[in-house]
């Protein structure tokens, strides 16, 4: 049974992405269009739209290539617009690389990418330099000012006009985000043009964005919800976007009441502060109406608890990075709320729920692996065809890992995920890249990594650790030892030494044993507190 939107079909203009997120620059005019939250500073709409053109004409002059690659890693600040579409316009794909990543992870995404250019802020030199060496970078370019690299305001001083580029929306390629799968290192999510054109208007269907909202944009832009969601469906509806290079809770809820901000994409971390949090109350928070959570589960009660102290809607949506990302996605009217869904099944998108066992077809409140299929799926992977085929079948469903049901409404709820991703804080953490940490510790014999409940991050990573014979290794040494070896999302947060690892007769990792085993533990640690 194939389950469609309640929303009419949208049509999807064959233009770039750039062309069609800016249609409406010049009239808007002196608008602001993004707002430095730290500073004030600010980049009119008018603005914005010449910069690009200027970057993607510095790009241009130095040798971009339609279809080549650009790495972004920045963190969020109004030249990240003026970068990501510089590049779109010259015909390249932009690579948004995590802000958190050690100089080995963007090293792997900048060579995997053939990134011939780097976008970086002179606070990321450190990281950003050695990468790009290594990866074979041509030209690191830098976001204000630093004794390293090639300015950035270089590549908008020159006189050379907007290069002449042909863009086939359909098969170009835009964004190339990275995402993790469940048996081995990230991959490059070929996202086109069309993808997030198409994503954007079918997004827009359910959240209805206007020039009259403000939105703080805290959700980092290298990750897929905050380039499509914020980034490009904000400025396509003409709203105002207030960033904020990291998250931190009071400058957050200042910034929030004093450009009086009525829309916020966050991540359930930030939905926990603000239902719980004691510096909420001393914040005029009564123009903020409408909270977006997305990127991991959100507990219906703590939306419920957040939306009833802060007086907003709070509501969660769904959607992967393989699909620009947004499936889902709840309406701005409260009457049309429902609690516990993830919202209605965007326009234009086709959902089918097949048994996880047998891949048959279910109906309506029953629960397998949820598949989609729509113009905002991905292409495939870069480089990668066994991977693609693994996730996107010949018919052009694109199998998502999660399980959940459809209601005959439209409306989608998740119950549980088959991918093995760990969601910490909204960041994907692969068990297996762990594990095989691990494993080179000496005294580690063998090793399973599972996500452990957790109030604040939504999920951590616990290892289950079997010693090797003799060795005295505590769970305390090998966090450390693990936590100087990866980003800071990535750490493993809880240590359990056991006898044995569960393992099927193939040797697949019983994960659901081991994570049965850990709520068990929390129960009990319930009933003896």
């Amino acid at each position: 049974m194939v389950f469609r939107s309640p929303y009419p079909d949208v049509t999807i203009p064959d233009v770039s992405l750039p062309a069609f997120v800016l249609e409406r620059a010049a009239d808007l005019g002196d608008k602001p269009a993004l707002v430095d939250g730290p500073t004030g500073r600010s980049i009119t709409f008018a603005q914005l739209a010449g910069l690009a053109n200027r970057c993607a004409a510095g790009f241009a002059a130095r040798g971009l290539s339609p279809g080549e690659v650009v790495g972004l890693f920045a963190p969020n600040v109004p030249e990240y617009a003026v970068a990501f579409h510089g590049v779109a316009l010259a015909g390249g794909a932009s690579t948004t690389v995590n802000s958190l990543f050690s100089t080995e992870d963007v090293r792997q995404q900048l060579e995997n990418a053939s990134a011939r250019f780097l976008v970086t802020v002179a606070p990321f030199l450190d990281r950003a330099m050695p990468a790009a060496k290594a990866a074979g970078v041509q030209e690191v370019f830098v976001l204000g000012e630093a004794d390293e690299g090639t300015p950035f305001i270089s590549l908008l001083s020159g006189d050379a006009g907007l290069p002449d580029v042909a863009i086939d929306p359909a098969n170009d390629v835009v964004a190339l985000p990275y995402s993790s799968g469940t048996t081995g290192f990230a991959k490059g999510v070929q996202l086109t043009h069309r993808n997030l054109v198409a994503n954007v208007i079918q997004s827009q269907a359910a959240v209805s964005f206007s020039e009259d909202d403000v939105m703080i944009g805290v959700l980092p832009f290298f990750h897929i919800y905050g380039l499509t969601v914020i980034l490009n469906l904000a400025l396509w509806r003409g709203a105002t976007v207030v960033t904020m290079p990291r998250f931190e809770l009071e400058p957050f809820l200042s910034l929030i009441e004093e450009h009086r901000v009525t829309v916020a994409c966050i991540v359930p971390p930030i939905v926990l502060a603000l239902a719980k949090h004691p510096e909420v109350e001393r914040h005029d928070l009564s123009k903020l109406g409408w909270v977006l959570s997305g990127a991991a589960p959100l507990d219906e009660a703590l939306a419920r608890a957040a939306g009833a102290r802060i007086g907003a809607l709070v509501v969660q949506g769904y959607g992967l990075t393989e699909a620009s990302p947004v499936v889902s996605a709840p309406s701005r009217d409260p009457a049309e709320a429902r609690p516990g869904t993830i919202g209605r099944i965007l326009p234009s998108t086709e959902i089918r729920v097949v048994d996880v066992e047998t891949g048959a077809d279910l109906g309506p409140d029953e629960d397998g692996e949820i598949l989609v299929r729509g113009p905002q799926v991905m292409t495939g992977y870069l480089n990668g065809p066994e991977a693609t085929a693994l996730t996107l079948d010949r018919d052009g469903w694109l199998h998502t890992g999660d399980v959940g049901h459809a209601g005959a409404d439209g409306y989608l709820s998740v119950v549980d995920r088959l991918k093995e991703l760990i969601k910490y804080r909204g960041y994907q953490v692969p068990p297996a890249e762990l594990e095989a940490l691990l494993l080179s510790h000496p005294a580690v014999a063998d090793c399973a990594v599972i996500p452990a409940r957790d109030e604040v991050a939504g999920e951590v990573p616990k290892a289950f650790v079997v010693r090797t014979p003799g060795a005295q290794v505590t769970e305390g040494e090998l966090m450390s030892w693990v936590s100087g070896r990866v980003p800071s999302f990535k750490k493993v947060r809880r240590v359990e030494f056991i006898e044995e690892i569960p393992r099927s007769a193939s040797g697949k990792i019983l994960r659901r044993v081991l994570v049965e085993r850990g709520r068990e533990r929390e129960r009990e640690g319930a009933a003896e507190g």
